[in-house]
């Protein structure tokens, strides 16, 4: 039995050093133990070592104590959301090969597709439990920019201007993705991606705004922190990692990530959507959820996922041309709850 803890309350803000989510969970043995995982870098410092004191001293409390777990609220704050048809552009920065490319399109387009579930459609369409009903996404634009125009390491106004390369104004979402060797502001320290919009003015935003989405590719830069399961964790327990269903560990772990922020995305463009906590470090849709992917997941363990008899990798959605991949768990407004596809 796992009680797992998603809400602000127990989802630990350390300053801007620490964000973990907390388990307790009951073993064979029947004794509870306390296990946690980090959603943010850290810095450690003797404050974080007083903490983890803490959270020693908690795990001997009783299971009784434990019994009832906090339900998990995203509130709507009544701003827009990226609902009908949405055009995705995408900015492919540096250099990326036809597969990766290909794999990455795929899973865009295979959210509104037609396999048996459970599929990436099947995922995807929890988002029409939100606000609005149906956010359906079509593939649209592609620049490939494999000289790297801006250089190598780029910051936060950089990626702002590659979105605006490919700019659909009202009722698009720009994804710019950078290759393995491109490091970006905050990226393998505090972030694998992120999502915003060039919305200055309410009166755009309730018209549908200019979104934009950041995705890197962290195979050699930080796989363990922005491509688990498919490596060993940088913190927190380390079990064996998953086999990537596309056989490509930063392009696999860049779907977990680009799910991830168009989850967030059409949920929550303009900072007022569905999401819990500061709206400059929102807790939304997927990130909510941090780290499930299939039931019975804790802390270093990603859940009871598929497993492909003859690849041996794992994965809980079908897309389409039989491509597979490994989606996380969405909140889901009608339960209040993280919902995984198996």
């Amino acid at each position: 039995m796992t009680l797992r803890y998603d809400s602000c309350v127990t989802r630990l803000r350390w300053y801007k050093y620490l964000c973990i989510t907390i388990s307790f969970y009951k073993t064979s043995d029947k004794t509870f133990h306390l296990s946690y995982k980090p959603t943010s870098q850290m810095a450690y410092s003797h404050r974080f070592a007083i903490f983890l004191t803490v959270l020693t001293a908690i795990a001997g409390i009783s299971s009784a104590a434990l019994v009832k777990e906090q339900p998990l609220v995203l509130k709507y704050h009544n701003g827009a959301l990226l609902k009908g048809n949405i055009n995705v552009n995408l900015v492919w920065y540096g250099r990326f090969t036809p597969t990766q490319r290909s794999v990455i399109v795929d899973f865009i387009r295979s959210l509104n597709s037609k396999e048996a579930a459970p599929s990436v459609a099947s995922w995807w369409k929890t988002t029409e439990n939100y606000k609005g009903g149906a956010s359906t996404l079509v593939v649209g634009k592609q620049l490939l920019l494999e000289n790297y125009p801006l250089g190598k390491s780029l910051k936060n106004p950089n990626l702002r201007a590659l979105s605006a390369k490919l700019n659909g104004g009202l009722r698009s979402i720009t994804v710019v993705l950078t290759a393995k060797d491109v490091s970006v502001e905050g990226f393998c320290t505090n972030r694998c991606g992120s999502h915003g919009s060039s919305v200055s003015t309410s009166r755009r935003a309730a018209n549908g705004g200019a979104a934009y989405v950041w995705v890197g590719n962290s195979e050699t830069m930080c796989p363990g922190y922005c491509a688990w399961p498919f490596h060993q964790p940088i913190y927190g327990p380390q079990g064996p990692p998953l086999v990537a269903p596309n056989g490509d560990v930063g392009v696999d772990g860049m779907i977990i990530n680009l799910a991830t922020l168009l989850a967030n995305t059409v949920t929550n463009p303009f900072k007022n959507g569905y999401f819990q906590g500061p709206p400059t470090a929102p807790l939304e849709a997927v990130s909510a959820c941090t780290g499930m992917f299939g039931s019975g997941s804790y802390p270093g363990y990603a859940g009871q996922v598929l497993v492909d008899k003859t690849t041996g990798s794992s994965y809980n959605a079908r897309g389409l041309a039989g491509r597979k991949y490994l989606l996380p768990a969405m909140w889901d407004p009608e339960t209040s709850t993280c919902k995984t596809l198996v």
